[in-house]
């Protein structure tokens, strides 16, 4: 079982790799989630991860300001317990929407000052503002009917 959940926090760690985190933050926001203990303390991480307790401290300040954990401390115990904000996806994913529309209108900017000689390149553009405009108006709905699913659940 232990092997197994190396293996499946190395598997996420390189997913979230791919979305832009470091390797050491990747790994830690994956055994945050993965752990069967809901807070972990910076040995607990250091030592399951077999990393230095620089690249520790600086993965967890990261992963710190970029509100994807956060920490609680209990009376009496110096030692700060690091937790995922596993809610704080559903807040990415808004982000990477709002990111994504302001590429949207970005590209609308880029396509009216191209020049008129590239018709192939220039109707990609477009092909993708329209993409864009499609996702910007299906999206509030998918989200409307995910909280509803959710309210039901509860």
């Amino acid at each position: 079982k232990h092997f197994l959940k190396k293996k499946l926090i190395e598997k996420s760690g390189v997913l979230l790799e791919k979305t832009g985190l470091a390797p050491a933050q990747a790994r830690i926001a994956s055994l945050l989630i993965i752990s069967d203990e809901v807070e972990l303390t910076f040995d607990e991480i250091k030592d399951s991860l077999k990393l230095s307790k620089s690249a520790t401290s600086n993965a967890l300040n990261s992963l710190l300001a970029m509100e994807k954990i956060s920490y609680t401390v209990k009376i009496g115990d110096r030692k700060r317990y690091f937790k995922s904000k596993i809610a704080s996806m559903e807040i990415d994913f808004e982000d990477k929407i709002d990111k994504m529309l302001t590429m949207k209108y970005l590209l609308q900017e880029i396509v009216d000052q191209r020049t008129k000689k590239t018709p192939d390149f220039n109707e990609k553009l477009n092909s993708m503002i329209q993409f864009m405009t499609f996702m910007q108006s299906e999206l509030p709905k998918l989200f409307e009917k995910w909280n509803q699913l959710k309210a039901t659940r509860s």
